[in-house]
């Protein structure tokens, strides 16, 4: 990272003290004490949107969305970070230092989503930075996560905004920082490459932690808990074992498990590995209408029957599927993606949002605040839990 660069991110960041609450900290009025349990919400859209316009309501009335989730019993905000961006000005260090400062003044903990890329990684492609793509050697590369990431948690340190975790990596299925020219169906992931890369990124946050006396978890997140057991046996063969948690995707459009499923993968990886497992994505439709051109990535081939896609319909597989992460012994639920509204901004593939059918807001009432906040103060029965496997 260049001087000039670092002192124009340090000049964006505003000062405040570091939150490293343990995960219940902001629960405390929700009811009878229960074990440790993030309920959190991905809100990396929600500068953009409302910079596009766009108004969050409770009841009625404008409410600032990062406060609405704290007061409904959220306690984890999760934000992605790409690299350099040049196609858009959002999830860059400077939107996410500003999304932290509102996270951290509404009461909730950060979980920091390096993707290393400058763009979207995900269960089907994992695409080099391009700041990185002339380096020639998994040294090299290395090195580069290594500096990428410990600059970045030391500018956030410095302003007291270390954040609670860090993903070393988004939905990495495939391997980390592939070029377009791989035959990505094909290719098998090159794991002393892939390892290296990952010992890279973890240790960097645990140095950055001991530098700033305030040490974030790590997660790595595999995309559909039908791949987690496989890819965790190879990193852990590679010698990637150094991290506190297990992420995971869960569609069901995508996936092949359904919600029994899904538990029965979080208490394998429980107790194959011995580490928490959060599911960090989920989503569910609130309606099969939309309210613009772009086409909802979360259609009627999407539902699950008991599931009707409607208000009532979403809060209940909220309240399914949190049941079942609590049984099988898992640590956590983050909503993907909130609060992406329709507004009058444009995509790269339309104009509004793919996701305003799967939100926490009624498009049809001028953005209201849907039921499906209320599944954080269900009362879930915290003495069901299976025993975890080996």
């Amino acid at each position: 990272m260049s001087q000039t660069r670092r002192d124009v991110l340090a000049s964006t960041l505003a000062g405040a003290g570091a939150l490293m609450l343990g995960p219940t900290a902001s629960l405390a009025s929700t009811g009878p004490a229960h074990p440790a349990f993030y309920f959190g919400a991905d809100l990396s859209y929600v500068n953009e949107m409302e910079d596009c316009g766009a108004i969050y309501r409770r009841n009625g009335k404008p409410v600032d969305p990062y406060q609405l989730f704290a007061d409904t019993g959220h306690n984890l905000v999760r934000l992605r970070l790409w690299n350099n961006p040049d196609w858009t000005r959002y999830s860059t260090i400077e939107d996410v230092t500003r999304s932290m400062r509102r996270a951290k003044a509404s009461g909730q903990g950060v979980l920091l989503d390096f993707h290393y890329s400058d763009d979207w990684a995900d269960g089907d492609k994992q695409w080099i930075p391009q700041a990185w793509a002339g380096i020639p050697t998994t040294e090299g590369l290395a090195a580069a996560v290594y500096q990428f990431t410990f600059d970045t948690l030391m500018l956030l340190a410095r302003e007291g905004l270390m954040p609670h975790m860090v993903q070393v990596g988004n939905e990495t299925n495939k391997e980390m920082m592939g070029t377009k020219d791989w035959a990505w169906e094909t290719r098998r992931t090159d794991w002393t490459r892939n390892a290296a890369l990952f010992k890279a990124g973890i240790q960097a946050v645990r140095d950055a932690g001991r530098a700033a006396g305030s040490a974030p978890r790590i997660m790595l997140h595999i995309a559909q808990p039908e791949n987690a057991e496989p890819w965790f046996a190879a990193a852990t063969a590679a010698g990637v074992t150094d991290f506190d948690v297990i992420g995971l995707s869960y569609y069901r459009k995508w996936s092949r498990e359904g919600i029994d499923g899904l538990g029965a993968a979080i208490a394998q990886l429980r107790g194959r590995f011995g580490k928490d497992v959060v599911v960090v994505e989920t989503s569910y439709p609130w309606t099969n209408d939309g309210a613009d051109e772009a086409a909802n990535l979360l259609g009627p081939d999407t539902l699950i029957p008991e599931f009707p896609a409607t208000p009532e319909g979403q809060l209940a597989y909220l309240t399914r599927i949190t049941q079942t992460i609590i049984s099988h012994g898992g640590s956590g639920i983050v909503y993907w993606e909130p609060a992406w509204v329709s507004t009058n901004c444009k995509t790269r593939w339309g104009t509004g949002s793919h996701w305003e059918n799967a939100t926490f807001f009624d498009f049809r009432r001028g953005n209201e605040a849907l039921p499906a906040f209320s599944y954080v103060r269900h009362p879930y029965d915290w003495t069901r839990i299976e025993a975890v496997k080996g």
